[in-house]
């Protein structure tokens, strides 16, 4: 994978640092119980240690993944302690092995202790999504196919996931609501059918002077049929085919539409789903029921 020259400081935060600084600010108060009105800090660390206590702790792995998230770690230790130094030895998208040395942090031992669990939380989480990435698309990595991450992210941690995901090797499906149209079934029924549902799309984004693409799902073959009908379709989803049923599909689409299978696929589903000749697999697999990685950070003595 060559995902190293990504970096959330670079394509997640750009011009939106805040809403990061703001994520592990909320983190950490979270944490200290600031804001409360009785006695909030890290009690721990503050019974155990002086300020003058100085150490060094080591962020390693405990099992084999794939590395997301380092960058944000020097953000948690400053957000805590300017005085805390950070010294990475692996960067994102690195294979890590079990025992693997991510890096380094110094500095007050009271703030080391603070800072511990947030930005292992952080970590985790992201190297958690992007070792699952990694692992569906090696599934399917001779295919063509791409895959693809729903809008099923943690609330507020939508960047950051979908970061992940492409540090994985999979791809990032709409951003969110307003970066694409994506009629689902109940867009359709409501507004009495596919053709209805886009021609209404259509001439609301003619109103506003907007080029957005348009996907459109369909839940038969039936749906289909009404979809090659209907003009401005660009990606049509078909939703809970087998992959026998997508075949048929994209026999029928000739290349007309991209195609996007989506619904109820598993790894063992994954590559005939791939082999059918779709375009683009969506799974919410690949973010909202991903298993951490496991790293501990740990006090240096020696």
């Amino acid at each position: 994978m060559d995902a190293n020259h990504f970096s959330p400081l670079e394509l997640v935060c750009g011009s939106r640092t805040e809403d990061v600084d703001a994520l592990i600010r909320a983190a950490l108060a979270e944490d200290l119980g600031t804001g409360r009105t009785d006695f909030p800090g890290d009690h721990s660390a503050l019974a155990c240690f002086g300020p003058a206590e100085r150490g060094r702790a080591v962020l390693r792995a405990k099992e084999s993944g794939i590395l997301a998230g380092v960058d944000l770690v020097p953000l948690v230790l400053h957000a805590v302690d300017p005085e805390l130094i950070w010294e990475g030895r692996s960067a994102d998208g690195c294979v890590l092995e079990t025992g693997t040395a991510v890096g380094w942090a110094e500095g007050p031992l009271i703030s080391l202790l603070t800072a511990e669990r947030t930005l292992l939380n952080f970590v985790q989480r992201l190297s958690g999504i992007a070792t699952s990435a990694h692992r569906w698309s090696q599934l399917v990595a001779d295919t063509g196919v791409r895959l693809l991450d729903t809008r099923k992210t943690t609330p507020g941690w939508r960047d950051l996931e979908k970061y992940a995901v492409r540090t994985g090797g999979a791809c990032n499906h709409r951003q969110g609501l307003y970066d694409m149209v994506m009629l689902k079934d109940n867009h359709i029924d409501f507004c009495g059918g596919i053709p209805q549902a886009v021609e209404r799309v259509q001439a609301y984004l003619k109103k506003h002077g907007q080029s957005l693409r348009i996907e459109v799902e369909a839940r038969t073959l039936e749906d289909v049929e009404i979809a090659l009908d209907t003009p401005g379709i660009d990606v049509l989803m078909l939703d809970n085919f087998t992959p026998e049923q997508c075949r048929v599909a994209v026999n029928r689409i000739a290349g007309k539409i991209e195609t996007e299978a989506s619904g109820g696929i598993t790894e063992q589903t994954l590559r005939a789903y791939a082999e059918s000749g779709v375009n683009f697999i969506s799974l919410g697999a690949l973010t909202h029921s991903v298993k951490n990685l496991d790293l501990h950070f740990k006090a240096q003595l020696e």
